[in-house]
């Protein structure tokens, strides 16, 4: 196994299947790969994989399937990739647990870059529940010093253990839920722009140039969506996240 581990390619598109297994291998996985989505599930499952690609239009069951089953057993990164441009396609894949969605044509440096933007976040284990060492490169940042922990309307934010406590209670988020809530955290009240968090959430390393779609920030909108329904947050009062119609994202007011 490779520094970086797995990478499976679930794809039945044989063109497109070589296509991606010839960037991963590029990028330094060790690559295996699925036509099928049941063989898809199995080959994630022997691998252990750590990142995983995988196709909507699979020829057995969809990718959305393949996905929530391998949800029940791993916190691989999943990308998914489709022919499709149906926005509908991109809310399915973000509330199934992917990290992210791209259009087929893409780019394979695209793609590379947005898998190694993944890696250098810390991955969740399924079963402790503890983040897990990230595969980061030797000259990456620090983790942040205990002292750096972030505190707000009874919300308790810890950046080293990727841990959110809410008055008390342990609150399980995903790679983007909590990467975001630290971003707007960080923020102290500033107002941070769908655009700005769309780079937050595939890595803060991403090409400052790179293009911003409407379908990226939807994917934002989903992932506030989702983290405002695991905070039990209230929309017409947030304790929190506070929305700037047409712009983006703020942290409410410290109550007294």
């Amino acid at each position: 196994m490779t520094d970086l581990g797995v990478a499976v390619v679930v794809e039945d598109d044989e063109d497109v299947r070589n296509l991606v297994e010839a960037v991963l291998s590029q990028a330094g996985f060790e690559v295996h790969s699925a036509s099928g989505g049941k063989e898809g599930v199995d080959v994630v499952r022997l691998r252990e994989a750590s990142v995983v690609t995988l196709d909507v239009g699979l020829p057995d069951i969809d990718g959305f399937e393949v996905l929530r089953r391998i949800r029940q057993f791993s916190d691989a990164y999943v990308v998914m990739l489709t022919a499709r441009t149906d926005e509908l396609d991109t809310l399915t894949a973000l509330h199934t647990g992917a990290d992210d969605f791209m259009t087929k044509p893409f780019r394979p440096r695209e793609l590379r870059a947005r898998v190694a933007a993944m890696m250098r976040r810390p991955r969740q284990d399924p079963l402790s529940g503890m983040a897990a060492v990230p595969r980061t490169p030797a000259s990456a940042d620090p983790a942040p010093a205990a002292d750096s922990v972030l505190r707000h309307n009874g919300l308790v934010l810890n950046p080293e253990t990727r841990s959110l406590t809410v008055d008390g209670e342990p609150v399980t988020l995903t790679r983007s839920e909590f990467d975001l809530l630290l971003a707007l955290l960080k923020g102290a009240g500033a107002v941070r722009s769908k655009t700005d968090l769309v780079r937050v959430v595939r890595g803060e390393y991403y090409r400052a140039d790179a293009y911003i779609s409407e379908s990226d920030e939807r994917a934002v909108e989903v992932h506030i969506g989702n983290l405002r329904r695991k905070l039990c947050e209230n929309p017409l009062q947030p304790r929190w996240l506070q929305t700037v119609r047409g712009v983006g994202y703020r942290l409410a007011p410290e109550r007294t």
